[in-house]
């Protein structure tokens, strides 16, 4: 590609997630991180918190329906739409939303075939589901059908297969079976002690990136991590080079926020890592569910 064709290629994403007004998670992270690298960002708010929940109860406003349906419905039918070359979604604030999310998606990928949909079905941890379940069934059965990439979290990925995953060949497989061309599997098993992984799963090859635990991270890791990955695959980076600098740039921010001592991930401070992270992480290839180790 020239870079004429290169500059004309459509770079703006679209965001969909949670917006705090303190904090760093959801459309907080990922709109900073896009925009740092380069990708104007339409934001479109899921829910509207004071703060992430985990530092407490706080008022929680949710868009009304109607009019949530009625805004996407605006930015489908845009002038501006060609813009657009990824959608990504995150946390929901109802069930309701994912109809919306996914017309829209309809929508973008008519305007441009081209265009990624990176779906980050937000909606639970090691401690169960944290959204009703009619907002998790909304993101399996009307999201992920659309998806070209996915990032759950290895508890997520769980929940979404209704099995348990012991091992990454289990999660490898579960991932293949959940349809997307791409996951990336978030909090996924080790190789090393007192580390954690990030799997990236794809028809050609599974790889694993490993890092150090670091204990009581700030929140929002798996926001930054969506938001990075699809940035990088935009840019034309190879998915393992991609799924590297991803997990580098996170690993190094948490590193340095917990050093710091903050409860949240100081994205403001550490942008730098976005574009040239300097952390080490341990790559594998591991074997391939289909028996072939791929090259």
């Amino acid at each position: 590609m020239s870079a004429e064709q290169d500059a004309n290629r459509p770079n703006a994403v679209i965001v969909i997630s949670s917006h705090v007004a303190r904090g760093s998670v959801g459309n907080r992270a990922a709109v900073f991180a896009l925009e740092s690298l380069g990708h104007p960002v339409w934001a479109v708010p899921t829910v509207i918190l004071p703060w992430h929940p985990g530092h407490g109860r706080a008022t929680r406003i949710v868009p009304e329906a109607e009019q949530f349906s009625s805004l996407m419905q605006d930015l489908a039918g845009s002038p501006w739409l060609g813009e657009v070359g990824a959608v990504l979604s995150g946390y929901l604030g109802d069930a309701g939303q994912a109809q919306a999310v996914a017309a829209l998606v309809r929508a973008v990928k008519t305007r441009n075939p081209q265009a990624l949909y990176l779906c980050d079905p937000v909606m639970g941890d090691a401690g169960g589901l944290y959204v009703p379940e009619a907002t998790a069934f909304a993101m399996r059965d009307t999201l992920l059908p659309l998806a070209d990439i996915a990032t759950p979290n290895r508890f997520e990925l769980e929940w979404l297969v209704g099995t348990a995953l012991a091992d990454n060949k289990a999660a490898a497989l579960a991932a293949l079976r959940m349809g997307p061309a791409t996951t990336l599997v978030t909090s996924a098993h080790a190789m090393m002690s007192g580390s954690i992984g990030n799997l990236l799963v794809t028809p050609r090859e599974v790889v694993l990136a490993e890092h150090r635990l670091m204990a009581n991270p700030p929140n929002g890791t798996g926001d930054l991590t969506a938001a990075l990955l699809l940035a990088r695959l935009m840019s034309g980076m190879k998915p393992e080079k991609a799924l590297q600098m991803a997990t580098a740039a996170v690993f190094e921010i948490i590193a340095r926020a917990t050093k710091r001592g903050s409860d949240e991930l100081m994205l403001e401070t550490d942008a730098q890592s976005f574009s040239h992270p300097m952390a080490m992480v341990q790559m594998r290839r591991l074997m391939h569910p289909d028996g072939e180790r791929r090259a």
